[in-house]
């Protein structure tokens, strides 16, 4: 007999469901624990969710800014660096044509330079010769005079009379010498 309540009782209750107090019971606790967290934790969630969505795009707003940024100083930097380039090419540029004027106003100074030493050393040249023509003039004019003296047997001391005598001789010497050339 027992066994046969036991089939009997089996067959009114099936053991995947449970019996009907225990699902209202379920029910009520878990409308229960719904709401509790329906009031209380879900704002929480949803407000926690919302600030680190918030972070993340703003992180990414700022994340693309820094870029942004960090990109139009690249091109600063690379068009100040271009402009540098530019600039230390025109300065070597200048630099290279101020040696060239530099070098040609030193040639030119050297070439002035040698010139003048050259028309220098060619006064010098004609000083000393007039120098030395002079003296040998008068050299020459004192042993003609003292020559012409002992030919013509009286003296020829007095100046005036040396002088005319010592011209035209050199000067005939002169003529002889440019007919001879």
């Amino acid at each position: 007999m027992a066994l046969l309540e036991l089939a009997q009782e089996g067959e009114t209750q099936n053991p995947l469901l449970p019996a009907v107090p225990e699902i209202v019971i379920g029910l009520i606790a878990f409308f229960i624990v719904f709401g509790f967290l329906a009031k209380k934790l879900l704002p929480n969630i949803n407000k926690v969710l919302e600030e680190r969505r918030e972070a993340i795009e703003g992180g990414i707003e700022k994340a693309d800014a820094a870029q942004s940024e960090a990109q139009s100083v690249l091109e600063q930097y690379k068009a100040q660096l271009a402009e540098a380039r530019h600039e230390a090419a025109r300065l070597r540029q200048e630099a290279l044509e101020q040696g060239t004027v530099l070098k040609e106003e030193l040639r030119a100074e050297g070439q002035r330079q040698r010139d003048e030493i050259i028309a220098a050393g060619h006064a010098q040249i004609e000083a000393d010769r007039k120098q030395a023509a002079q003296s040998l003039r008068q050299d020459v004019g004192k042993l003609a005079t003292d020559l012409a003296g002992k030919l013509v047997g009286e003296s020829l001391e007095d100046h005036a009379r040396q002088s005319r005598t010592i011209d035209r001789f050199l000067s005939e010497l002169e003529e002889k010498a440019e007919a001879a050339r």
